[in-house]
């Protein structure tokens, strides 16, 4: 009861004007429970029939109105309701009206000055309206000349109509994502075919922004209380995550400070004390997306109090504010409330290198990653003197004459494969022999470019790619006249294909992803993902350039977060490009070009170092280690057999082409439809073609540039750089193609093995110490992101450690990384934002110079050690990556500088790394920090580090046919060798000391360059800061019992 000053009791009135469904959903009913027990409130639900059936006359009356509108409420009505008895309103009506229609709740929101994704608008007054201010071209859209790459989002004008359309560029795939209110488990649905985008209404069309798979939804209870919860994002693979009550699996996170602003404007804009909206977190910075109106969190007793309670304070402020500042000595319901259960992260020492007590834990997990299997990599080079050809290079350049055309879409490679097939009959006439064997080649290669072309049945994925350069010129008299003009008449083209990741690699990838999860984390299996869901585990994951390295990312993450359906949504989701970190050999090209040099005298007049005859310490130290004895000798023989399986090939390419003469048509394999499968094409198989995309005659080409390039009969001259090539080849064709029994493959396969061995590892420096010069060139950028990932895990553990730590510090915590974020932003950053969510304050150009932690609230959470987080970071990369950081790792102590100083990989690890044969598909290099938190802070012994290297798939196709092999290669697929350590068991590794070996050949932070942002996913890619902490992307009792 309200005591008045003159001492007359009464209770303030609150109707609650809502439909039944919503009033008796489980929050609401909590709430007005916990309203009703403090015994100041009466509280009146009006019920269905009298909303929708009575006259508002005869509505009860109320000094406070709970109203807001659900499917079927008469909003028109309450509006009525509300001026002819004027109670005091929680959510306001006429706003409400708003919520209706994106384009007013953006117009809305921006109006104050609330941060928005960049967007415009498609008003269409009748479907199918055609519009002279929209354009749709393969990658992008344009409104009002405001263009959108591809991934791009769009959503109905209607705020009621739920589904939303993402549409992803071809280079990731292609293909469109449907979004759509919860149904089962499913909250999405990816369509691989479709992409073009609707045109039976209006459309808002936005900037789609890259969130790490994770959203928030923000539920505010009057301007100064904001709940925030993380859940996994439909737009990752749409399976909705659940608890084992069936309740989607949510979990509570801090907001920033300026979020918190965000959310007592987005209170006091829409004038709704109570109010849910949707928050996307890209790049640092936060944006609304969606307002919802009135909102409650679900299964939390928690901000059940807190929303009882501060609506109480509302009430009583608008009706007895003499007694709003009373605060109940104790909540009458408490004693009533069940206990909720906490769960705890395993605290537990490695088990790889050796347990080091219970009050250790891991702090940081940092791999890299070789991509998974792939196709063999393939060139045509052919200069072209044909007009069709030379027209279409100055058609995409501009009509320079001398500049070159990179041809990489869908409408420019169509344009090239029409141009083709008018120059190359659709087969062989049988009057070759009469042509000269220049022209001969030349024909040959022009069809070679046009089966590649007609790969998959039309161009999608990352795998294509054609350059056109001008060579020579004439001056022609200019087509109006007046003066002469320049004009080629002979250009290069060169059309890089190839290097596809196969089923197998994905495979590979997928399940190399499981035994991380259920491996490298403290947990038996489920504490990555008990510590992923509850919002502690700090994931990013970056990629090269390379199509297959960014697929094998994708599969990785896929079962790594235990995600379902299609790559190409994942890989836009939670892959992060930085090719100038993962990228390119430029940097070592002379030195590489030397050691070439270098090993092509060792192998050809089989020269070994200097010091042959003299002892030497280690078997590796010696220039060219692991060379074989008998290179020289292997040689001829390698050339032999690669000329016998080239002419089979050449056998069945014809028997191909025959029979494509005799019916004019051919079962052409879908490239695009195969992203994302982990099976072989049994069909394929069953009926003697190659496996995967390639023809017989590709097939062909592909050996017969072997051949050719292998060695020079003219000069009788090899080429030692063919052999991995040619290893590549064998091991491919074995592993895929072993159904077409072609003979002399084995032997060859087993010449090339023994001359690869030696020759790859020794392509990045025939000794040690030029291994390791070459090594930090090629890796400088690397080891110095790697030094910064480890540099921040320690000062975040050090500064949640610290008794002066408090929550709102755990918001932010400066880090060097921060830097490299904003620099690679920066340098990324092309306009597409608008002017609401791109102009900063001073005070947000403050804030972006420290990195942002989204952290769990503790105060919410239901779990242990809250403010602790797991830094997990994944580069996926190329063989050259892994061979350079692996040099620079077991070398560094042979650098000037630190002489004296033990290495950081042991004896007995050297010992097994110059017996390794290969970094095979999928090697990969972990290094994982632990804390002791029984040491003392400035013990160097407080954090050390844990360094593992696996082999990958360093399994021969001819060997080991134990049956769970023999299963896998039937499968065509290789499997992943074990982590092998770098350290002797029981020792300790400080990172005070990996730091001082490392350092010398790291990039320092201050350094990292802005470099030019990659042009195949410019659209979307927004630089490697892109991904920010993911929640809830899994049920954690999955696959257990009792939730655990």
């Amino acid at each position: 009861m309200v005591v008045e000053g003159n001492g007359r009791a009464y209770s303030i009135t609150i109707g609650v004007c809502v439909m039944e469904k919503k009033v008796f959903c489980s929050p609401m009913e909590q709430i007005l429970e916990r309203l009703r027990a403090f015994g100041e409130f009466e509280i009146i639900i009006f019920g269905d029939k009298v909303i929708l059936e009575d006259p508002i006359e005869i509505w009860p009356k109320c000094d406070c109105l709970i109203a807001f509108y659900s499917s079927g409420f008469p909003l028109k009505k309450a509006e009525a309701y509300a001026a002819l008895r004027r109670p005091f309103l929680v959510n306001e009506l006429e706003p409400q009206h708003l919520l209706h229609d994106r384009r007013k709740v953006y117009e809305h929101l921006e109006k104050y000055g609330i941060p928005v994704p960049n967007y415009a608008l498609v008003n269409r007054e009748y479907p199918y309206q055609e519009l002279d201010y929209f354009i749709e071209q393969e990658d992008f859209v344009e409104v009002h000349g405001k263009r959108f790459m591809k991934p791009f989002v769009e959503k109905p004008v209607n705020g009621d109509d739920h589904r939303i359309m993402i549409y992803y560029p071809n280079s990731a795939g292609g293909g469109m994502k449907e979004l759509f209110r919860k149904v089962g488990n499913r909250s999405s649905e990816f369509h691989p075919d479709v992409r073009r985008v609707r045109r039976e209404g209006s459309y808002i069309y936005e900037e789609f922004m890259p969130t790490g798979g994770t959203d928030v939804k923000v539920y505010t209870v009057g301007p100064g209380y904001a709940h925030a919860e993380a859940r996994k994002s439909p737009v990752v693979d749409g399976v909705v995550m659940r608890n084992p009550d069936g309740k989607e699996v949510r979990y509570p996170v801090l907001l920033t400070p300026t979020e918190k602003q965000m959310s007592r404007d987005v209170c006091s804009a829409f004038r709704q004390m109570v109010c849910g909206f949707d928050l996307l977190r890209c790049d640092g910075r936060s944006y609304v997306c969606d307002v919802n109106g009135w909102s409650f969190v679900k299964n939390s007793y928690k901000y059940y109090d807190d929303a009882a309670c501060i609506l109480r304070k509302i009430f009583l402020d608008a009706k007895a504010p003499h007694l709003s500042s009373t605060i109940p000595p104790s909540l009458p319901w408490k004693s009533n409330e069940p206990v909720q259960p906490t769960e705890g992260l395993t605290r537990q020492g490695s088990g790889i290198i050796g347990t080091f007590g219970q009050s250790e834990e891991l702090r940081s997990v940092i791999v890299v990653i070789r991509h998974g299997d792939r196709t063999p990599k393939q060139k045509v080079k052919l200069k072209v003197t044909e007009e069709k050809l030379l027209n279409l290079m100055l058609k995409y350049n501009g009509g320079k004459p001398r500049a070159e055309t990179k041809l990489k879409s869908a409408v420019q490679l169509q344009d090239l494969l029409d141009a083709t097939r008018q120059l190359v009959p659709p087969t062989r006439s049988g009057r070759e022999s009469d042509s000269d064997a220049e022209d001969l080649e030349h024909i040959e290669k022009l069809r070679q470019v046009k089966a590649v072309l007609e790969e998959g049945g039309h161009f999608s994925g990352i795998y294509r790619k054609v350059q056109l350069k001008p060579l020579k010129w004439i001056r022609v008299p200019k087509r109006c006249g007046d003066g002469e003009e320049e004009r080629p008449i002979e250009a290069l083209m060169i059309l890089k294909y190839g290097g596809v990741l196969t089923h197998a690699g994905r495979k590979q990838a997928e399940e190399l992803g499981r035994f991380f999860r259920n491996n490298i984390y403290p947990g038996e299996g489920t504490g990555l993902l008990r510590l992923h869901s509850t919002y502690r585990h700090d994931l990013k994951i970056y990629s090269s350039d390379e199509g297959r390295v960014q697929m094998s990312a994708a599969a990785f993450a896929k079962g790594l977060l235990d995600l379902e359906g299609q790559l190409t949504p994942i890989l836009v989701s939670l892959v992060s490009k930085d090719s100038s970190m993962l990228d390119g050999l430029e940097d070592a090209s002379i030195e590489m070009d030397e050691a070439k040099a270098r090993l092509h005298e060792i192998i050809i007049t089989n020269a070994k170092a200097k010091n042959t005859n003299e002892p030497v310490e280690f078997p590796w130290m010696v220039d060219g280690a692991g060379l074989p004895a008998n290179a020289s000798q292997l040689l001829p023989k390698m050339a032999k057999l690669t000329k016998e399986v080239t002419a089979q090939v050449k056998l069945l390419a014809e028997d191909e082409d025959e029979k494509l003469a005799l019916t004019n048509s051919f079962s052409r394999y879908d490239q695009a439809k195969a992203f994302g499968k982990t099976t072989i094409d049994v069909a394929r198989i069953a009926a003697g073609l190659p496996c995967g995309s390639e023809s017989f005659l590709l097939m062909f080409a592909r050996w017969k540039k072997l051949e050719r390039d292998l060695y020079n009969e003219r000069k009788d001259r090899f080429d030692i750089t063919q052999i991995p090539d040619v290893y590549d080849s064998c091991k491919y064709d074995l592993l895929h193609n072993a159904h077409l029994n072609l003979e002399g493959l084995e032997e060859l396969f087993k010449v090339a093995q023994l001359l690869a061995d030696g020759v790859i590892p020794n392509e990045y420096g025939i000794n040690p110490k030029q291994k390791l010069k070459i090594g930090s060139k090629i890796a400088r950028r690397l080891l110095g992101k790697i030094l910064i990932d480890l540099r921040n895990t320690r000062e975040e553990a050090i500064s949640v450690s610290d008794p002066k730590f408090t929550e709102d510090e755990a918001t932010f915590l400066p880090t060097k990384e921060s830097e490299y974020q904003q620099k690679l932003q920066t340098r990324n950053e092309d306009g597409r934002r608008s002017s609401s969510t791109s102009e900063k304050s001073l005070d947000q150009e403050d804030e972006d110079d420290r990195e942002t932690k989204y952290r769990l609230d503790p105060k919410y959470a239901n779990v242990k050690t809250p403010d602790r987080h797991v830094r997990t970071r994944l580069y996926f990369t190329s063989e050259s990556h892994i061979h350079s950081l692996m040099n620079v790792l077991r070398y560094c102590n042979l650098d000037e500088c630190l002489q004296g100083e033990d290495s950081l990989v042991c004896q007995s690890a050297l010992d097994r790394l110059h017996r390794t044969r290969e970094l095979d598909y999928m090697s990969n290099i972990v290094l994982r920090m632990f804390e002791n938190t029984e040491v003392p802070l400035e013990d160097e012994k407080r954090f050390r580090i844990e360094m593992t290297f696996s082999r990958g798939a360093d399994l021969s196709p001819l060997e080991d046919k134990t049956s769970e092999n023999t299963s896998l290669l039937q499968e065509h697929t290789l499997p992943i060798m074990g982590p092998e350590r770098l350290q002797e068991v029981g020792s300790c590794l400080t990172l005070d000391k990996f730091e001082k070996m490392v350092r010398p050949f790291a990039m320092p932070p201050e350094d990292f360059p802005p470099a030019a942002a990659p042009q195949a996913f410019s659209g979307y890619f927004k630089g490697s800061g892109m991904l920010e902490r993911l929640a809830s992307l899994w049920p954690f009792h999955k696959g257990a019992t009792n939730g655990k």
